[in-house]
């Protein structure tokens, strides 16, 4: 299992990362809670990483905080939770807003997100009661953490935006919507999709 990688941030167009460690090229994909604090292209970073094996394909799932890793290893144990499902709920709450919502019993929050249906959130809140980690013991940033240096992204970063929320699993229309009225000035690509993914929960 590998447990981190350190390295430099060689690439990233959400949700697809890459880390180049000593020379060698790692494809991460991870939560929009990660890449909102990703520093600059060629910056050095650590990942806390969980490996997907499959059949067809190895994949490595990469958190930039233990908290996030920990909720997403009690999110693919849940009956019908698999690792993109389980990556689409972090890209569109953090584990503490998770959390709450477990607790609250407010499966109206975890519908709002897409591939989550009222008979999933139920089963959500019914099975992780239990076994959610305690996040205050979880070290939400520390040394290893990824540092939080926004860039700003030279293409289209709106396009881009649209593009990720399709790979998190919004309908190609329904993602134009969510980003068509939110101004693109001074914003990276993390940034319209931050907006457009609070705008969707709300």
């Amino acid at each position: 299992m590998i447990g981190f990688l350190r390295g430099k941030l060689a690439y990233k167009a959400p949700p697809l990362l890459m880390l180049d460690v000593n020379g060698v090229g790692y494809e991460v994909e991870a939560p929009m809670t990660t890449f909102y604090n990703l520093p600059a292209i060629g910056t050095e970073l650590t990942l806390h990483t969980h490996l997907v094996v499959r059949e067809d394909a190895h994949i490595l799932f990469g958190f930039s905080t233990e908290a996030d890793r920990s909720m997403f290893r009690t999110l693919i144990k849940v009956n019908g939770v698999g690792p993109k499902l389980a990556l689409t709920i972090l890209s569109g709450q953090s584990a503490e807003e998770f959390h709450r919502c477990i607790h609250n019993n407010d499966t109206q929050a975890l519908v709002r997100l897409p591939g989550v249906g009222k008979k999933t959130a139920e089963r959500l809140v019914i099975e992780m009661r239990d076994r959610l980690p305690d996040l205050s013991d979880s070290g939400g940033s520390s040394d290893s953490s990824v540092a939080s240096d926004k860039a700003q992204l030279v293409n289209n970063p709106k396009q881009e935006a649209v593009s990720a929320l399709c790979s998190l699993g919004y309908k190609p229309l329904d993602a134009g919507k969510m980003v068509q009225n939110i101004s693109v000035e001074g914003k990276s690509c993390e940034d319209i999709i931050r907006l457009a993914l609070q705008g969707a929960v709300r």
